[in-house]
């Protein structure tokens, strides 16, 4: 049973690949010759081309730039530094604020009574 949805993953990628690859031929063909006068590509060049920005852009985690996963370390960081350095009244003082932001009323009551 587990090995179904293995299959069904594996089949779903190749199928994903195939049909990005197909866009990217398409769109290349379009718009590249008319625009740059570059030559037109096939389909296996598609798919080097598609390989290749995934490997130079990133993987959908921000590419050079670290991306989302850098950025929330970096403020978590930060906040648990200055957290650290607040007093009991400032932590309790943000704790209201926060709770007044992000839940609404009924959450927020049933929070402080708990």
């Amino acid at each position: 049973m587990k090995y179904r949805w293995v299959l069904k993953f594996v089949l779903f990628a190749i199928a994903a690949l195939l049909v990005l690859s197909l866009a990217v031929m398409l769109l290349w063909n379009w718009l590249v010759p008319e625009i740059f006068d570059g030559p037109q590509i096939n389909f296996v060049q598609a798919i080097g081309l598609l390989a290749l920005s995934k490997v130079l852009l990133g993987f959908g985690h921000g590419g050079w730039g670290g991306g989302y996963r850098y950025r929330r370390q970096a403020w978590k960081k930060k906040f648990e530094q200055k957290w650290e350095h607040m007093s009991p009244e400032e932590k309790e003082k943000f704790k209201n604020s926060f709770m007044g932001r992000c839940y609404r009323n009924k959450s927020r009551e049933k929070m402080e009574t708990a």
